[in-house]
């Protein structure tokens, strides 16, 4: 009999040509739409995210072409807790990461719980990453040989037992060629928009959203310089991150940054881009898919989806956390968001950024 996967299908090209290639290699392939409850249907939606009704019709025509089952798995209370994470994180001055969460409660957590059910020997999804060996011969969530749509920064998260069972069919592959195969299999989402904004917050108003879900939390405060003069009022912390320039509101002559947030008094402080500097952070709940190192140890640290990888020295500590010093210091260390840690090309595991060090 053919091995089972379950496949996480988005209505987009990258998982739809990875249902392709699964397919063609002799799996036995079920796709799985997971059901968010995120209806707004405009054409801003339809554009930036990938899962309103619309995609899930896309989704349904790629299986249909290529004539594999297809099911629609109502997640939407599991995707209540990511949004109200979000909510929380954000009122508490820090900057979220629903993907990341996504992959570790969903995709790779109630998706693959269903697929276990079914019988299905692996999940896949059609995330540019790859799992190749780590240094230590065990297998890793490693790089997608596309840099530029490199995703393995966000599946830092996937625990070492689960690597065994996880396929993603375009990692090798260039976006250029994903969408090249995609033409030629006669795939109609081959010239599909890419997905850009967090789907649950289409028009990138994350203020709105925070301010829908907790319409009773007060995050008005103070934009203040770093000698902690008062420059203007603000209506809501949910406005910033850290290293934010647009949007702050300011006129004083040369650009400034968001440098910190405090939460308890919802104070912003903005400085010059040098201030955003730090030489290292601290991070809580690792999840390591190596072997933890016993003492400080090299590695190169990713603070950001956009970030290139840094040389630093991670030292573990105490209940799952671990401290990451750079060799120089990076700027923008948002608490809130991932930190990844790389050897080489191979993930060696990741954590959630509590504090940025400054000495």
């Amino acid at each position: 009999m053919p091995r089972r996967v379950v496949l996480a299908m988005s209505g987009g090209v990258d998982s739809s040509v990875a249902a392709h290639l699964l397919k063609a290699d002799g799996y036995d392939v079920v796709g799985l739409f997971m059901r968010t409850g995120s209806y707004d249907e405009s054409d801003e939606r339809r554009a930036k995210t990938c899962c309103s009704i619309a995609d899930a019709l896309d989704a349904r025509r790629v299986a249909d072409r290529l004539e594999i089952p297809f099911y629609v798995l109502d997640f939407e209370p599991d995707f209540g807790r990511i949004k109200d994470y979000f909510v929380a994180e954000y009122l508490s001055g820090r900057t979220p990461n629903p993907c990341v969460m996504c992959n570790i409660w969903l995709k790779f957590g109630r998706l693959w719980e269903y697929g276990k059910q079914v019988g299905a020997d692996f999940v896949a999804t059609g995330h540019y990453a790859r799992i190749a060996p780590g240094p230590d011969g065990g297998r890793r969530v490693a790089r997608g040989r596309d840099r530029d749509k490199d995703q393995s920064y966000v599946l830092s998260g996937l625990s070492r037992e689960l690597l065994d069972r996880v396929l993603f069919p375009v990692g090798e592959l260039a976006k250029t060629e994903v969408r090249a195969v995609a033409r030629d299999r006669g795939l109609p989402v081959h010239d599909k928009a890419e997905s850009q904004e967090i789907c649950f917050v289409p028009d990138d108003d994350y203020q709105g959203f925070v301010r829908r879900r907790s319409p009773d939390a007060e995050t008005s405060g103070r934009i203040v310089d770093e000698e902690g003069k008062t420059l203007r009022e603000h209506d809501g912390i949910e406005k910033f991150t850290i290293g934010q320039r647009r949007g702050l509101g300011l006129a004083v002559g040369e650009p400034r940054y968001v440098v910190q947030i405090e939460p308890a008094s919802r104070t912003v402080t903005v400085g010059k881009r040098e201030s955003l500097a730090r030489s290292g952070l601290e991070a809580s709940r690792f999840n390591w898919q190596g072997p933890e190192p016993l003492g400080p140890s090299r590695c190169l640290a990713q603070i950001r989806a956009r970030h290139q990888a840094a040389a630093a020295t991670v030292e573990p500590l105490p209940e799952g956390r671990a401290r990451v010093r750079f060799d120089e210091p990076q700027t923008a260390v948002a608490p809130g968001q991932v930190v990844t840690l790389y050897q080489d090309d191979a993930v060696w595991g990741g954590g959630w950024i509590d504090a940025a060090l400054t000495d």
